[in-house]
């Protein structure tokens, strides 16, 4: 019970989250990202939860598919277009690395919390650094990819 209640209000904050974060600042940023992340995550996931390294044993659509729909489909892209939109492109490069690692050690505390004490998540050929390090990898794509193709449109329109 308690872990369908943790899914629940994931959506809801990150519905508000990103409506009130991301999309009332830069919406076009926001949007592009999460789209763009949704792109990377969910056929990743579905390969980790498919080679059974992670399981998720309570989850929304569980007939569906073996990987979680509400972190990689919804709570992660929504993440990556707050990290987008917030991310300190003009900072020195300390305050970038520290930004970066901040956020995917949040993250990557969160889920091991989660692993450790419900059902929503459980690691069976997995570790949490592997977690942190895929998070920080995907949220680099997600941010290079979502700029270069703002750059590059320019060039079409």
């Amino acid at each position: 019970m308690i872990e369908l209640i943790i899914e629940t209000l994931s959506w809801i904050i990150a519905i508000l989250l990103f409506y009130f974060y991301g999309l009332r600042t830069k919406y076009r940023e926001a949007i592009l990202s999460f789209l763009f992340m949704q792109f990377i995550t969910w056929p990743l996931g579905f390969v980790v939860a498919e080679m059974k390294l992670i399981s998720y044993p309570v989850r929304f659509f569980e007939y569906a598919s073996r990987s979680s729909f509400t972190f990689e489909y919804f709570i992660f892209p929504v993440v990556a277009a707050l990290y987008t939109v917030y991310y300190p492109k003009n900072s020195s490069k300390i305050k970038k690395v520290f930004y970066s690692f901040l956020i995917v050690s949040v993250l990557t505390a969160a889920e091991f919390i989660l692993e450790r004490y419900t059902d929503n998540i459980e690691y069976l050929k997995w570790d949490w650094y592997w977690s942190w390090l895929t998070m920080l990898v995907t949220l680099q794509i997600a941010y290079h990819g979502t700029y270069w193709f703002i750059k590059n449109i320019k060039k079409f329109v």
